[in-house]
């Protein structure tokens, strides 16, 4: 999932950015919504990149990176994740998490957390669908050694 180095989240906005270049003053990004808005991005603003975002896990210093967690929603949940974000309790979102990823670290690691890693999964699988098809096609399409 090389591709998540051109997708980040902005601390205080809602949904994720798809990153176009660099800019003087900033950062050029085009928001994921539908609406394919451009605009600049202060450096002052806090931009994580989804590529260096990675989960807690109950050992202290390990950590889960984001693209294996969104490859596991995916083996499990396909091309949607049918949750109840707004209706559900937080004991539900680590019930669901659990599946995903069962050593992660539940002190650490917030609802709100969860719901955003919910969120992102079902905006990529949307906006993004070749970041698992890319990766189903390396496994199926191995090069035959030809003597």
């Amino acid at each position: 999932m090389e591709a998540l180095q051109d997708v980040a989240h902005i601390s205080g906005r809602p949904g994720l950015f798809r990153i176009i270049k660099p800019g003087r003053s900033g950062v050029i990004v085009e928001s994921m919504d539908g609406n394919k808005k451009r605009e600049i991005v202060n450096v002052n603003a806090k931009v994580s990149v989804l590529k260096d975002i990675s989960i807690y896990s109950e050992e202290h210093d390990k950590s889960t990176p984001l693209a294996e967690i969104f490859t596991t929603l995916k083996e499990q949940n396909g091309e949607k994740i049918d949750f109840e974000v707004k209706k559900s309790t937080p004991a539900e979102f680590f019930t669901f998490f659990e599946g995903v990823m069962p050593d992660f670290d539940k002190e650490r690691v917030y609802t709100s957390d969860i719901k955003k890693i919910i969120q992102w999964y079902n905006l990529l699988a949307k906006e993004m669908p070749e970041l698992w098809e890319k990766k189903t096609q390396e496994t199926e399409e191995k090069p035959s050694k030809k003597k």
